[in-house]
């Protein structure tokens, strides 16, 4: 092994090391499944819970509680409240068939009346505050919706009281404010965009792929927001994860001029994760869906680290990657009940916003990286590649692990 590889190795190993050291990078993924079906006074609850999860309530958290153990837990975290009172439970933990290695359960509230009615549930959250549980509603008047609960959105108003009236309210530069701010908090949608500018050689190159990206996120955000599709939670977590790898190991790989070997590399760890997955230790995502991302990966880096000209490749790339990550800018619009007479204008405006915060981002690290080097503080190109690409690997797999894996 040459001596350059080495080194990038080393770096790839201390950036690892230097994310692991800190824990507000740590993500466990957590989550569970709720049913709410509302018939005027009367509320039916049937919620889901994997064993993985169930294994959080034993001492150890390693083994499998009983299953009326976990029923009397969830049914201590779960309300209904309607007019103002809490809602009676009726059927306290009655428990249903399931699939293995999951616990179900049915619950029944009796409420004193059918309007101002708000879903709450705390369950988990003091276990895991990234807890996630996808909560599926069926009104009355047959109206069927889907919200996410986490730890900072635990209830939902059912008439949108809560939440809709906000956004329906809501100004047009409410909604570009939404779009800027959810660049700016997400450290992950950040990292690609550092990561884009890594890649790109000169201006063209950046032109290039931030208008794949964003033709790409424009497509997925429109279509999830809208009801169209909606992929798992967990999946799309994990692939923004993996995009942000990708961009990393494909300037090692033409760094190194060892295209195959990177490629190979980050193929191999995905397909050990469906192993592991097969073997039951604890991958949570899709043995298929871990194959057919090793192979897209090591063929998309074999690709481009053999092209003379990768650029029109990165087009067609970045728009892939473009559309895993409209998913997961659709994530924070669907905590929310989405008034439908302005959901045009919403999306038109939270784009809008995304793009700000996006060329923001591009153009304050060009500024920087400007300014250092007109002060004669910049370190060598090659070098600051390596190293920040590296750490992109590092940051990108180390998310990537940890949001596809129950510990």
């Amino acid at each position: 092994m040459g001596g350059s590889l080495k080194r990038k190795l080393n770096i790839v190993l201390a950036c690892l090391l230097g994310i692991v050291a800190v824990p507000g990078f740590a993500h466990t993924l957590s989550e569970s499944v709720s049913s709410w079906q509302v018939q005027g006074k009367q509320v039916q609850v049937q919620f889901t819970v994997p064993e993985l999860e169930a294994k959080r309530l034993s001492a150890s958290g390693k083994d499998v509680p009983p299953s009326a153990e976990v029923g009397a837990y969830v049914a201590s975290k779960i309300g209904v409240s309607a007019e103002g009172q809490a809602c009676t439970m009726k059927e306290v933990a009655h428990p249903l068939s399931a699939i293995t290695g999951f616990f179900r359960y049915e619950f029944g509230f009796e409420c004193p009346g059918e309007k101002a009615m708000v879903i709450h549930s705390d369950v988990f959250y003091e276990l895991a505050s990234t807890h996630t549980n996808f909560a599926q509603i069926e009104k009355s008047s047959g109206e069927f919706s889907e919200q996410l609960l986490t730890d900072e959105h635990r209830s939902v108003a059912l008439d949108g009281e809560e939440g809709e009236g906000d956004l329906a309210s809501a100004s047009f530069f409410k909604y570009i404010e939404m779009g800027i701010m959810h660049i700016f908090t997400g450290i992950d949608h950040m990292s690609f965009m550092l990561g884009l500018v890594l890649i790109s050689r000169n201006l063209r190159d950046l032109l290039v792929v931030i208008t794949g990206f964003t033709i790409g996120h424009s497509i997925t955000l429109a279509l999830a927001v809208t009801g169209i599709l909606r992929p798992e939670g967990q999946y799309i977590d994990a692939l923004v994860a993996f995009t942000i790898a990708m961009i990393g190991a494909e300037n090692i790989g033409d760094s190194t001029h060892r295209p195959g070997w990177v490629a190979l590399s980050t193929g191999g760890i995905l397909i050990l994760m469906a192993v592991g997955r097969a073997l039951g230790f604890g991958v949570t995502l899709p043995v298929m869906l871990l194959v057919g991302g090793g192979l897209f990966g090591a063929s998309y880096l074999m690709l481009t680290g053999h092209a003379r000209d990768a650029s029109r490749i990165r087009l067609i790339m970045t728009l892939v990657f473009g559309l895993i990550h409209g998913f997961g800018f659709a994530a924070n619009l669907l905590q929310m009940h989405l008034p439908k007479e302005r959901l045009a204008e919403l999306l038109v405006g939270f784009n809008v916003g995304v793009e700000i915060g996006q060329v923001t981002v591009v153009l304050t690290a060009l500024a920087v990286a400007l300014g250092l080097a007109r002060i004669k503080l910049a370190i060598p190109r090659p070098l600051f590649t390596d190293l920040a690409s590296s750490c992109l690997v590092a940051e990108g797999l180390y998310w990537f692990v940890t949001r596809s894996m129950v510990w």
